[in-house]
């Protein structure tokens, strides 16, 4: 055991470092939608931008805080979710590919919502369950899921993701400033005070 305290104490040194750079509250980052995925009005004063794992359970949990702030926002908030599927999640990749071939049938926020539900147990097979579920060409699905423009999307919004330092998922960008914390009553005040700088 005590040769795992030692690994386990050294995995949790490097954040305890202070030459870490703290991450700066106020920092804006430009993050493109692009071709992205987004509900809300597209001129909306409010841009959430989320990156996210369809395997991580964390990521399925903050499903409802985004659902609560669009619906509490209807005009001012909108959506944008971009993949970051991590290596170690081995279906995140698939579930990533599946809701953008989903997506190019008009269904990418169904087929989301029903990942998210079975994230627990996604495989390879479940994809094409789903597009029946949700009501699209199931063979059509197949074919955009397998399409190098589908793998192409979920690369850019991982580049996107490197490029704005996101290290986990789910990360969020509020009018491209990363909050600190997370929860409906810290992003209601950040939102309520974009909506009030835009106005």
């Amino acid at each position: 055991a005590k040769g795992q305290k030692d690994i386990l104490a050294k995995a949790a040194a490097p954040a305890a470092r202070p030459g870490r750079p703290k991450e700066d509250p106020n920092k804006v980052y430009k993050i493109p939608v692009g071709n992205s995925y987004s509900k809300g009005p597209e001129d909306a004063k409010v841009t959430i931008v989320e990156f996210s794992d369809f395997q991580c359970p964390f990521c399925a949990r903050a499903t409802g805080l985004m659902d609560q702030l669009v619906e509490a926002y209807p005009n001012d908030v909108r959506l944008v979710y971009k993949n970051f599927p991590l290596g170690f999640h081995k279906q995140a990749m698939p579930a990533a590919l599946a809701s953008i071939a989903a997506g190019k049938q008009g269904k990418f926020w169904e087929m989301h919502d029903i990942i998210f539900e079975n994230y627990k147990t996604l495989a390879d097979d479940q994809y094409p369950k789903y597009a029946e579920t949700i009501g699209i060409d199931v063979e059509q699905f197949k074919t955009d899921m397998a399409a190098k423009s589908t793998q192409d999307q979920v690369n850019t919004e991982m580049r996107e993701a490197s490029a704005a330092g996101v290290r986990g998922t789910p990360t969020f960008f509020i009018n491209g400033k990363k909050p600190q914390g997370r929860s409906f009553e810290i992003y209601k005040g950040i939102i309520d005070t974009e909506i009030k700088k835009a106005s």
